[in-house]
């Protein structure tokens, strides 16, 4: 095994179906642990994140779609932060000076967790979806529906 850094790689479905091996893999509850056999007889223990992500990627290699594999440190960057997160690295910035998540600043460059970032975007999508659903409840308490679905007369 080598130290060689992992680097983003992403993989297509194989030709054959794998509907047999999502249905194998569903049928099996997460545990502590798993066994894998390896192709010389081996057998791997993996731990039940590892099994998760494994049923996830085959579900998605599964349904015909492509699969990106790449590390992500603990500790970001707040240009990584960023683009986690699909936004620029100032408005990131921003994020972190008035308080929408915890950093860490050991020197002259922040830090941010990934455990912080996910739980933010988690956050922001919880509460993103309230404010969608309060501006439907809105408009349909005030007819905007009805309103705008009656089509204007042009001459």
């Amino acid at each position: 095994m080598t130290n060689a850094p992992v680097l983003e790689r992403t993989v297509l479905p194989p030709a054959e179906p794998l509907d047999d091996l999502v249905a194998a893999l569903n049928l099996v509850e997460t545990a502590p642990s798993t066994t894998l056999s390896g192709p010389n007889g081996e057998h791997l223990v993996l731990p039940a994140e590892v099994f998760d992500v494994l049923r996830v990627i085959v579900e998605a290699m599964a349904s015909g779609q492509a699969v990106t594999i790449a590390p992500v440190h603990q500790r970001l960057t707040t240009q990584e932060a960023a683009e986690l997160l699909g936004i620029s690295r100032p408005t990131l910035v921003k994020l972190l000076e008035s308080g929408e998540m915890p950093f860490e600043q050991p020197g002259r460059h922040r830090r941010v967790r990934l455990a912080d970032l996910l739980a933010y975007r988690e956050r922001s999508s919880v509460e993103r979806r309230a404010s969608l659903d309060r501006m439907v409840e809105i408009a349909h308490e005030g007819d905007m529906y009805e309103r705008t679905a009656t089509p204007k007369r042009t001459r």
